[in-house]
């Protein structure tokens, strides 16, 4: 009898425990009125056995009907506001958590936050400043939000199931803002609600405790109404998911699986074919070179978009990728005719061998010729992306039985400089001085030496390199990628960004370009990890924008670009070899989404090419656009359908350009393979 009991007891515990857990008794409704010229009010809604939704102390001026359609794991919400008068409004939802403890959650809105954006400083979003934060939708890869409790593994996700097709412009970016005229961006988030966790979500939208306005400025919250004409109707659909995983790396990779399933983004028909692209770009090496009495260069780097004028700024790689693009100048030239490209890919070769390298043997990052000055303290990045362009410029060269001892030397040295600076543990600092003294030890930079060493162990046949570029791996493994955590990557931010876990998936790629068997599948697998993170940046969904402005003026589609990081809320076309890894991951797991995905992407990110007749407001042709301003952010110009003032070509080219060159990587390594 006793076993009897405990057993009954265990049951309908269970059962009870089911219950509570449905979806659609956790969800509580409010909509705030605003009277011109007055302060809103909020009014708290319960719902009937029909579904109508109501204050129980005012007669409010709209209908709001509540239909769900729910399973055991899903709920789909459909809201209809039917106006009785003209009104202003702003609907919210929220669905309780009551089971998710909120000190257990952490949190995900793809492309812009991660866990608790803890390394974003205090002027981003992140709980240094609030544990509870919704954001309009146009922030997000994908218009969702997602709550996972690290205790259980359970996770729910909210995801907004409209059309996107209207934006309008608001006169204020704080308070309250009754909005010009239509628009499809709600809002979503998550909060503490008494200790335990909720999805909050709604329409039009809102940002609270603040709104991110630029680089590390926080403002006050903003909250928008749109207006409702008598008798006017607006439907709102929501999908709100419940399901189980074991981290937070399977969790990201889940949603992403289910949010390409749910938006099925197709790519775009593109009118510019990848051999077109590359002539039009050729005008950049044309119009942005430099002859100098020191280095001669590709002026790309702090332009002005609406000239394009040239600088007196040099930059090996970052945003300026001097010599990926002296390169990509050079092939093209000899396989296209263009001696003119060719003479001046030599010229900045030849400058760089004689003049680009410090005493200590590494390139000379940051020349500002203008104001005489460089930069002292240097990056792993930049020197790493220096060096993948000669081992790429290296392996071409002898494969026209065209040797460069000298080059070679110059490699070796700066790749023995970092095998003098790797940590025990795998990881390179972040960024060092010519006297090797370590300025940033942070490792988020790592995966960038990774791929230059494994091209060395290649094309030298030196094992150390092979060596170095494995204890790379064992640190990305366990400190990015088996955590999650992918962060402090680029140079301008500390924070979770897009290239740190672009940059470890590349990474694992090339390593399982010079490993074999298990050792090689591990890899793999890895990347098919790391690859899910970054594909989390990419937008499935195309943003809307306002007549007037020009991103919407244009038909531009963002679906298939990436955002860039919790710091730098734009979006841009930082690719390179990620599109290639995609399809490569397609095959190897036999995973059709990867290459589907990167076709989207593939297909969208050569939209704003500047030509004649069609220059998306740059200066000049071929000068591909850098920060593309998709939401309410911006570097301080322009905002919302812009660009900020300044940008940076130098990379755009060479990252589109290596795009387009989806075999280079497959190739360089099975040529230099056989030349060990």
């Amino acid at each position: 009898m006793k076993n009897k009991f405990l057993l009954c007891t265990l049951l309908f515990a269970f059962i009870g425990n089911v219950q509570a857990q449905k979806i659609s008794d956790q969800l509580e409704s409010k909509i705030t009125l605003k009277i011109p010229g007055n302060q809103a009010i909020s009014y708290p809604l319960k719902e009937d056995n029909i579904g109508k939704l109501f204050n129980n102390e005012t007669d409010l001026p709209v209908e709001i009907t509540q239909q769900k359609i729910e399973t055991d794991s899903t709920l789909r919400i459909i809201i209809t506001l039917r106006a009785k008068e003209d009104i202003c409004f702003n609907f919210e939802k929220s669905c309780n958590l009551p089971q998710i403890k909120h000190e257990d959650a952490q949190f995900y809105m793809p492309g812009f936050w991660y866990r608790r954006n803890l390394r974003s400083p205090k002027e981003a979003p992140s709980f240094h400043t609030s544990d509870s934060w919704m954001v309009r939708e146009d922030r997000l890869s994908t218009p969702l939000t997602g709550v996972f409790d690290e205790k259980t593994g359970e996770y729910y996700t909210v995801l907004r199931r409209d059309k996107f097709e209207n934006e309008a412009l608001a006169v204020h970016n704080q308070g309250e803002v009754i909005l010009s005229g239509k628009t499809s961006l709600g809002f979503t988030g998550f909060k503490n609600n008494n200790g335990t966790s909720a999805l909050v979500f709604g329409f039009p939208f809102s940002e609270a405790p603040k709104t991110y306005l630029r680089k590390l400025t926080l403002t006050p919250a903003v909250q928008a109404f749109e207006k409702m004409l008598k008798g006017e109707t607006k439907v709102l659909t929501w999908d709100i998911k419940r399901s189980k995983t074991k981290d937070f790396s399977s969790f990201v990779a889940n949603v992403w699986k289910y949010s390409f399933f749910e938006l099925k983004p197709k790519p775009l028909p593109n009118p510019l074919s990848d051999i077109d692209a590359k002539e039009i770009m050729t005008n950049f090496f044309t119009e942005s070179y430099v002859a100098n009495n020191d280095l001669n260069y590709f002026s790309g780097v702090h332009m002005r978009t609406d000239d394009a004028k040239n600088t007196g700024s040099i930059e090996v790689g970052f945003v300026g990728r001097v010599l990926l693009n002296a390169f990509n100048a050079l092939e093209y030239g000899e396989k296209n005719n263009r001696p003119d490209l060719v003479t001046k890919a030599k010229s900045i070769f030849d400058s760089y061998l004689k003049n680009g390298f410090t005493n200590a043997g590494f390139f000379r990052e940051f020349v500002d010729i203008t104001n005489n000055t460089e930069e002292k303290v240097f990056s792993i990045r930049r020197q790493s992306e220096g060096a993948f362009a000669m081992l790429y410029y290296l392996e071409y060269e002898k494969g026209k039985g065209q040797m460069h001892p000298d080059w070679e030397i110059r490699i070796k040295k700066l790749l023995n400089n970092f095998l003098s600076i790797q940590n025990k543990d795998g990881s390179f600092p972040r960024k060092f001085d010519d006297n090797f003294k370590i300025v940033d030890q942070s490792g988020g930079s790592t995966p960038s030496a990774t791929l230059p060493l494994t091209m060395a162990y290649n094309y030298f046949g030196s094992k150390p390199y092979l060596d170095s570029a494995k204890l790379t791996g064992l640190y990305l493994e366990r400190e990015l990628i088996s955590k999650a955590d992918y962060f402090s990557s680029t140079l301008d931010a500390n924070c979770e960004d897009k290239e740190a876990s672009l940059y470890a998936a590349t990474a694992m790629h090339y390593l399982a370009m010079v490993t074999k068997g298990k050792e090689k599948q591990h890899y793999i697998d890895l990347c098919q990890k790391a690859a899910y993170f970054c594909l989390s940046w990419y937008y499935m969904w195309d943003v809307p924008f306002a007549q007037g402005q020009m991103l919407g003026d244009v038909n531009f589609k963002s679906r298939g670009w990436g955002n860039v990081s919790v710091e730098n809320n734009h979006i841009d076309v930082f690719i390179f070899e990620f599109a290639s890894v995609l399809d490569w991951l397609a095959l190897e797991r036999k995973n059709s989404e990867f290459s589907e995905f990167a076709s989207v992407i593939k297909s969208s990110l050569l939209q704003l090419m500047p030509v004649k007749g069609a220059m998306f407001d740059i200066g000049k042709v071929g000068f591909y656009p850098e920060v593309v301003q998709h939401t309410n952010w911006d570097y301080g110009k322009n905002g919302k359908g812009f660009y900020n003032d300044i940008f940076a070509p130098g990379w755009t080219v060479a990252s589109l350009w290596q795009m387009l060159s989806p075999n280079r990587v497959k190739e360089y390594f099975e040529k230099t393979k056989n030349k060990k």
